[in-house]
């Protein structure tokens, strides 16, 4: 499933290539070249790829078609995507970007989870408290005014100062027009600064629970079958919008189409993919290889499996979401990381550098006049001589973001592991690390000091055992990562095991009384660094490292992130339109097939049925995650011959959730929710020849409204019938 909603990470998308090191042992770097897509199709609506749709599919779309394609997509909230679906405000996406809201409306008595929900009346229909839909109705692209604002800066940190204020006085000059006023705007930037547009999105506030399944429909097969297929899970639900009262009208919608699914028929997705970094370098992809990515599953783990025990007996919802999302992400950056590992992966970008680099070398010999490639049937600007603002043809680019990357590792230590991060950390730490800051602070500013003051409030622990496994957790990382001999490791441990040492500290420490606290504000911050806390102590040593540290990293970043704008906007420079951007949780649609792939010897079909579902079921002795529920035990013969869930070639990732997958005549023929394990590199790198997006089919979807949830309402405003 494809998950946006984990606290401090980015969910993402990325997979295992099936070229891997094991069956190329002798890898010759120089051989390998780079591939057609590797940097994917998610095409901007700025943008839309007439041409090169007409090219592959044999069907020209016209600026209407791409129109209605943009007007019946929405973005879910700030997580998901989603789709009208019906004239009567009918929106569709999947169920697990609907959990939380579903069970946030289920009343005393009620589990949702369990049951599902189906509104059999408009007046039964839920309104779900602080969900919004977004409508993207206005594109404005304002690259020059940004370039040109970021250009008066003298230094990195000075260019980004310049471009904010850019964007918020583009927003407030926007904001005043008719044709704008009353839309939610939204700076939008492309390539790393290389475009940028202005959004003005449509917002509906009224949004009510419609129909969702069951969860042991919604995530069949739970964390096991995760980014697997074949698969069987009917992640979906339906909402509605209402506007003044009422069942939104509106004219822009995908109408259903329950038999659209053919094997190698072209189907388009549109959503809004949360974040992809196809353009980082090899170095920045090193860094995460070592560094980033192996912290980040630890502390998943970590934090998962003490969730976990602390879950079996609070039994909480929202605790158990997390833990999904916790499980989800461990599978996808599990994933990306097995990727970043493949030799043959980093040698393909390896290879996109030194064709980029030689592109912009004949680029520059020849302005206006070069032949630049792209191979997607797109025309780059500068294959038309069409270059807009130039940039600078620096070569020594790779060279600075390279140099950066090694100032950041020399300092990545001190400001991960001494991060004031309540998941890394525990809440208590964090708040000892607070204290120390304030104390600081206090003594050279003031003024600042007292705007700390109003955060010193003890925090309230979900569970004081639960707050002792972060801590203990946390120990066990740092002192892998700093050493025994580090002062902050010998300090935190005195001899004992992390878990030992966790133990003492929550047993010694007083940080969770407040009037303990507030004693402690009020004879000042002399107090504050003379107090033998233990979490205190432990935070004097590292409060001045992180500080330090996190400095650093922060100028690092600013001269990093200037750097990739630049090489962003050397990129468009060189290949235009004809190379899409990054994924930014933007608007985008993306073309691919309907197709199987080879997996574990065999060939994985293209579609599967409601019959594999129950041969699941039967397989594990209707064991979680593959029970189902008792109204699903006895299935008509009509049900078990219908075509669930089905794979297509789409370029996907985490913040599509909920995005349907249509075909040339603008129909829903199903809905994205997951890809399979070799789609995990993604978010470095697309690699189409096993790379594949899961959906369920709208076919799927109304025979299990028709059959078992008897939602004819439903069905007859979808289908007519």
């Amino acid at each position: 499933m494809i998950n946006s909603s984990v606290r401090i990470l980015l969910a993402t998308f990325l997979v295992v290539s099936s070229l891997t090191a094991s069956a190329q042992p002798t890898l010759n770097p120089d051989t390998v070249k780079a591939g057609l897509f590797d940097m994917g199709k998610m095409w901007t609506f700025d943008n839309p790829p007439q041409e090169y749709f007409q090219k592959t599919y044999g069907f020209t779309p016209d600026q209407k078609w791409f129109d209605e394609v943009r007007l019946a997509s929405l973005r879910f909230a700030d997580y998901c995507s989603a789709s009208f679906v019906s004239a009567n405000g009918l929106v569709m996406t999947n169920h697990h970007c609907a959990r939380e809201s579903g069970t946030g409306v289920q009343r005393k008595g009620e589990d949702l989870n369990s049951t599902g929900f189906f509104a059999k009346t408009f007046a039964e229909e839920r309104k779900v408290e602080n969900l919004y839909v977004d409508q993207l109705l206005k594109i404005e692209d304002i690259t020059t005014r940004v370039q040109a604002a970021m250009a008066l800066g003298k230094s990195e940190a000075e260019q980004l100062q310049m471009r904010e204020r850019e964007f918020a006085t583009i927003k407030q000059e926007f904001g005043s027009q008719p044709e704008w006023k009353g839309l939610e705007l939204q700076t939008i930037t492309f390539y790393n600064g290389g475009r940028y547009s202005l959004y003005g999105f449509k917002r509906y506030n009224d949004v009510r629970l419609v129909l969702m399944p069951e969860l042991q429909l919604g995530f069949f097969g739970g964390d096991p079958d995760n980014f697997t297929y074949p698969r069987y899970a009917l992640d979906f639900s339906f909402f509605r919008v209402y506007d003044n009262g009422k069942p939104l009208k509106t004219t822009h919608f995908f109408k259903f189409n329950p038999n659209g699914i053919k094997e190698n028929e072209p189907v388009f997705v549109t959503g809004n993919p949360g974040s992809t970094e196809r353009l980082k370098t090899v170095a920045e992809l090193e860094f995460d290889r070592d560094l980033k990515i192996p912290y980040v599953l630890q502390l998943l783990r970590n934090r998962a499996d003490a969730l976990q025990i602390y879950n079996a007996t609070a039994k909480s919802d929202s605790i158990q979401n997390e833990i999904f999302s916790f499980e989800n992400s461990l599978k996808a950056y599990g994933g990306q990381l097995e990727g970043l590992r493949d030799p043959y992966l980093l040698a393909r970008k390896g290879a996109f550098e030194q064709q980029f680099k030689a592109d912009a070398q004949r680029l520059e010999g020849g302005r206006g006049q070069a032949k630049v490639s792209t191979g997607s049937g797109q025309k780059s600007d500068a294959a038309n001589g069409a270059t807009g603002s130039k940039v600078d043809i620096n070569l020594k680019l790779w060279e600075n973001i390279a140099t950066n990357v090694g100032d950041l590792r020399k300092h990545y230590k001190d400001n991960t592991y001494l991060s004031p991060s309540e998941l890394a950390r525990g809440d208590l730490l964090v708040f000892a690390h607070l204290l120390i800051t304030y104390a600081d602070v206090a003594r050279q500013n003031p003024g600042r000091a007292e705007q700390i003051k109003n955060l010193l409030e003890t925090p309230k622990l979900t569970d004081r055992a639960l707050e002792e496994a972060y801590l203990a957790a946390h120990l066990t990382e740092a002192q892998a990562a700093l050493g025994n001999d580090d002062p902050y490791i010998k300090a935190a441990l005195n001899g004992k095991s992390p878990k030992e040492a966790a133990a003492y500290l929550m047993n010694n420490t007083k940080l969770n009384d407040q009037g303990y606290v507030n004693d402690l504000v009020t004879k000042g911050p002399a107090a504050i660094s003379a107090d033998n806390d233990p979490l205190l102590a432990l935070s004097r040593i590292s409060v001045p490292r992180y500080q330090q540290a996190s400095a650093a990293v922060k100028a690092i970043t600013g001269r990093q992130t200037v750097l990739r704008s630049n090489l962003g906007r050397l990129l468009y420079e060189v290949y235009g339109t004809g190379i899409p951007p990054d994924a930014t949780f933007s608007l985008r649609i993306n073309d691919g097939i309907v197709k199987g792939f080879p997996y574990n010897g065999t060939v994985a079909p293209y579609q599967t049925t409601f019959a594999g579902l129950y041969d699941r079921y039967y397989s594990f002795n209707g064991k979680f995650p593959w029970a189902l529920p008792k109204r699903w035990l006895a299935p008509p013969a009509e049900l078990l011959r219908q075509s669930m869930c089905f794979v297509s070639t789409n370029d996907i990732i985490g913040g599509n959730s909920g995005s349907p997958l249509i075909n040339k005549n603008r129909e829903a023929v199903g809905l994205a929710f997951d890809g399979n394990m070799e789609s995990l590199p993604g978010s470095f790198i697309f690699v189409p020849d096993k790379n594949r997006t899961v959906s369920v089919n709208t076919g799927a979807i109304v025979a299990a409204m028709r059959y078992i949830y008897k939602a004819d309402r439903l069905v007859k405003e979808l289908v007519g019938k």
